[in-house]
């Protein structure tokens, strides 16, 4: 059965999925990792970080349905931390590629959810938390459209800082739409 309320947090989270993607439309692979800012984010980290984030959250679910319950190894967190920048042996296209499918997948699962079924939300020790904590599937999920739209602001103002290119410009252009008076899509200057 489905349930209005997750095709909603679907919906939501879907534009946010794609407004992080749009920001790296037209970009080269050095643009795509160019870190303009006083942080270390690039549109090409915060697209690797997004998709680290989500796999991680299904191998968790995952723990969680099984024996082992919740194990946050040291290769968790270095996977965490290291998702920030593409590594020499990852591309732009590459991590494209990944994002698409992973968020796919993960639009599909926000959508057949019952936002009222129990979880266990994972222990987190950064906050003095070490035991998994009951919730609603409700409150997973708006923790990750709130991931996403985080990142999204992120990936704008990185975006901005790459070549001046703005968020309305972006969707035109990758919806191939023609623009109006107050926006047009966004082409690559000479």
């Amino acid at each position: 059965m489905s349930h209005p309320e997750a095709a909603a947090l679907a919906a939501t989270l879907r534009t946010q999925v794609a407004a992080v993607r749009n920001a790296a439309h037209g970009l080269t692979e050095e643009e795509g990792r160019l870190a303009p800012a006083r942080s270390d984010l690039s549109i090409g980290g915060i697209l690797k970080h997004l998709v680290v984030s989500w796999t991680g959250w299904q191998r968790r679910e995952a723990q969680n349905r099984g024996a082992r319950g919740w194990d946050l190894t040291d290769e968790d967190f270095a996977d965490f931390y290291g998702s920030f920048a593409l590594t020499d042996d990852e591309t732009l296209e590459g991590i494209l590629e990944t994002y698409d499918d992973a968020t796919r997948r993960l639009v599909e699962a926000v959508e057949a959810s019952d936002p009222d079924a129990e979880e266990l939300a994972p222990p987190q020790p950064w906050f003095g938390q070490h035991e998994p904590t009951p919730i609603t599937k409700r409150v997973h999920l708006l923790a990750i459209v709130e991931e996403f739209a985080r990142h999204a602001g992120h990936a704008d103002i990185v975006r901005e800082q790459v070549d001046g290119a703005k968020a309305a410009e972006l969707a035109l252009a990758v919806m191939g739409l023609p623009g109006n008076d107050f926006v047009k899509p966004w082409q690559r200057s000479a």
